[in-house]
């Protein structure tokens, strides 16, 4: 290696004892609070294996005990859970759809010059913040129809004020006004540009708000508690709050028909929480893992100068 390429080889940074000190504090902070977030929920998932017994004597702590799937064979034995899990996934599915395309539509018009755009924008901080109550909405929906209809659930919600504050964010603060102008000379429609330019550009905060709607929607019980009346059409989370309701109290129904005993039945209700919680929490899990690599850059938006 010659005199030159000595000289231009980078030289390694000397870590000093403070660094090394700091370095390690660092990761042992990490690893306490990756400890914090996992076990619990490591400490659902033996538990919702084990033995109902063994978990109510506390002796369930880092392995299952006593092996038992009784808690799955009862949540899953119900067809009634078979068809609210399907209602969930097509709730989320179309809900989340087009909650991503009015809060893009959305977010877009507002980085556009109109008249008026200052009251939209304070309007809809106004709405963020204030809202016309549970009677005045259940009266809406009743007069609109979409009572006790699957859209309500697609529906309600449509719009997050506070996403689309993130969507305009985004698109002023990261795709430059030059490519509006050449889409214009070029003869180009603002529709051609929404859709050709700013959303094949926006992919980063898509999965961002794809994550926030897509959880919302399917941890949503309070829409089917109050605008579904048909059990047909309750989502998955409904469901569940059902069963365990049933089976805490120990009353008679589909779900304790075989149970008769009132220790077993707590019991079984223990296993059946462990378990509801591992089905409506892996989706969600699967969710993040798929969308985790626009987090990196997606949650720098609310940072931008809007």
């Amino acid at each position: 290696m010659s005199i030159k390429s000595k000289a231009l080889k980078p030289r390694a940074l000397r870590k000093t004892r403070g660094d090394i000190i700091f370095n390690t504090l660092v990761y042992a902070l990490f690893a306490l609070c990756a400890l914090f977030v996992l076990y619990p929920l490591w400490l659902v998932i033996i538990a919702s294996v084990s033995d109902p017994i063994q978990v109510i004597l506390g002796k369930v702590m880092l392995f299952p005990k006593g092996f038992s799937m009784v808690g799955y064979q009862k949540l899953l034995s119900a067809p009634i859970i078979w068809r609210s899990l399907a209602n969930s996934i097509f709730y989320t599915g179309a809900g989340t759809a087009l909650n991503l395309i009015l809060t893009m539509m959305c977010g877009y018009a507002l980085t556009r010059p109109f008249r008026g755009r200052k009251f939209v924008n304070v309007f809809l901080i106004f709405v963020m913040f204030f809202s016309g109550g549970l009677i005045p909405t259940f009266i809406t929906v009743k007069n609109l129809g979409l009572y006790n209809t699957p859209f309500i659930m697609i529906i309600m919600g449509a719009i997050n004020v506070f996403n689309v504050m993130i969507a305009r964010t985004f698109i002023k603060g990261t795709i430059p006004e030059e490519l509006h102008e050449a889409v214009v000379i070029d003869g180009g429609t603002d529709f051609s540009y929404f859709f050709r330019i700013v959303l094949p550009l926006s992919k980063a905060c898509i999965g961002v708000l794809a994550v926030y709607y897509a959880v919302g929607h399917w941890n949503d019980y309070y829409t089917g508690l109050i605008y579904i009346q048909s059990r047909n059409l309750y989502p998955f989370q409904n469901i569940l709050r059902e069963m365990l309701t049933v089976l805490t109290s120990n009353s008679s129904s589909d779900f304790t028909a075989n149970i008769t005993d009132a220790a077993q039945a707590a019991r079984v209700a223990l296993a059946v929480k462990y378990c509801a919680v591992v089905i409506t929490t892996v989706p969600v899990l699967i969710l993040y893992l798929f969308l985790q690599k626009y987090f990196v850059k997606g949650v720098m938006i609310g940072s931008l100068k809007g």
